[in-house]
């Protein structure tokens, strides 16, 4: 069965009855479309009239050029660059990233693409949030804080109606909304993979702005907002990579699709949806995550808030069940609003980002077991894991010498990986043995793609 798109046919054909009802019966209009849209238009109605509204140009070409220059997300250009602009390319589609006002700043991808969403004001410096134009994917994305699908007529403008766009929000470290990425185009746009694709490339964005921090912090000696750098106590180095701080609960995510609890009561796998939502929650730490958030992190736009509370009702038991109590009276145990670890686990996915973040690339690769729930399909998962691997890779390929890079080269991630072996051969000695290494696997990559 072909997967449900935001582009099919019914779903267009009750967007466009929607529209048609708007004038006299709203209420019945918003029960036409999918949840997330029609709430998406309720909020619409408050700041706009129905109709052909043209966004507005909210930054001209001279305050938009040093706008860009100085935002946050002009760092990160080159990783999007990368997983969503050069993919794009000849393929119909363009990629656009705006600001967390919905202000597009960058526009690239399909030239065709480009110009035809010219003819509904989609150029930079153009107001795409909702209270400019009514529902859009970079609009609603932002008003949600959630990633959002939006096709031909779901759109509130009819000047949207030939094109369709995913679009996720882009976040800081801290936290802080910083914008939105957006792919935009035909029906193609919002084929089931898209979302997965965005937020995929968000996250690889969102780890590299981490990376940034963390180098920074590193050089400065100081993280924002929690003082000078402590030294963790010392590591005992595991099987496998892993890095385990005595007497701490330690969690291990990297390599493998259970997920291993250590903790002085014992040790305890997990699998499946539990496996991930310890994977999630550590990752999160004493931050936590709300339950909705949880859910779609694990389901996606498709979130069961009461699947997941009953599934943590079982996660609680098999914690009691696997784990006794240590020598203090402590069991590792989940708290809630905000759902969250107590007392918290270290972890080995945040360990080999903190030894990226100050430098330490040979100690990251000797932590880092592999991928992180390698199998898992859930988003929150999907998306961590993409941050990991994506910050380790940009590391490797930015500033790490040729043994680490070399070692990078052995995992199967990086196997294919051309623009790493092509570093690898641009920075290894003019004779070096294992130049003839490179070459070969080079030109075994070569051959298969038939270049």
């Amino acid at each position: 069965m072909p997967a449900r798109t935001p582009a099919q046919p019914a779903l267009q054909r009750s967007a466009l009855a929607a529209h048609g009802a708007l004038g006299s019966a709203a209420g019945q209009a918003f029960e036409l479309l999918r949840p997330v849209v029609g709430e998406s238009w309720r909020r619409s109605l408050g700041f706009l009239a129905p109709g052909r509204i043209e966004p507005s140009v909210a930054l001209q070409s001279a305050d938009l050029s040093a706008y860009r220059r100085d935002h946050p997300l002009a760092t990160v250009l080159p990783v999007i660059t990368r997983l969503l602009v050069e993919p794009a390319r000849d393929t119909g589609l363009l990629v656009a990233v705006g600001d967390a006002d919905g202000r597009l700043l960058w526009i690239e991808g399909d030239g065709g693409a480009v110009r035809r969403a010219e003819g509904m004001a989609f150029v930079p410096g153009a107001d795409w949030s909702e209270r400019s134009v009514g529902t859009s994917a970079p609009g609603t994305a932002l008003a949600t804080g959630q990633g959002v699908q939006v096709s031909g007529a779901e759109h509130f403008s009819e000047i949207a109606h030939r094109f369709s766009c995913t679009a996720s929000p882009i976040h800081a470290p801290d936290g802080r909304l910083l914008g939105v990425v957006d792919l935009t185009g035909g029906p193609e746009a919002v084929a089931a993979h898209s979302m997965g694709l965005v937020r995929a490339a968000v996250a690889a964005a969102e780890a590299e702005l981490r990376l940034q921090g963390l180098q920074l912090a590193a050089s400065t000696g100081t993280i924002r907002g929690r003082g000078p750098v402590r030294a963790r106590r010392p590591v005992a180095v595991r099987g496998g990579g892993s890095a385990q701080p005595a007497g701490r609960p330690f969690l291990r995510l990297l390599g493998s699709d259970d997920v291993v609890l250590d903790c002085p009561a014992g040790t305890v796998r997990f699998g499946g949806r539990h496996g991930e939502i310890l994977a999630l929650l550590a990752w999160h730490g004493e931050a936590g995550l709300t339950a909705d958030r949880l859910a779609v992190e694990l389901f996606g736009d498709d979130a069961r808030t009461v699947t997941l509370r009953a599934e943590l009702v079982r996660l609680r038991q098999a914690l009691r069940a696997g784990l006794a109590e240590d020598a203090s009276g402590t069991a590792v145990g989940l708290a809630s609003r905000p759902y969250r670890f107590e007392p918290a686990p270290d972890c080995d996915a945040r360990r080999v980002l903190e030894f990226v973040g100050r430098g330490h690339y040979r100690r990251a690769l000797e932590s880092y077991a592999g991928e992180v729930l390698p199998r898992s399909t859930a988003p929150g998962v999907v998306a961590l894991r993409a941050e990991l691997s994506g910050a380790l890779r940009e590391a490797m390929l930015s500033d790490a010498g040729p043994d680490v890079l070399m070692q990078y080269l052995e995992l199967p991630e990086a196997s294919d990986d051309v623009e790493a072996l092509r570093t690898a051969l641009r920075i290894l000695p003019p004779r070096s043995p294992r130049r003839a290494v490179v070459v070969s696997r080079l030109e075994r990559l070569d051959a298969a793609h038939g270049a």
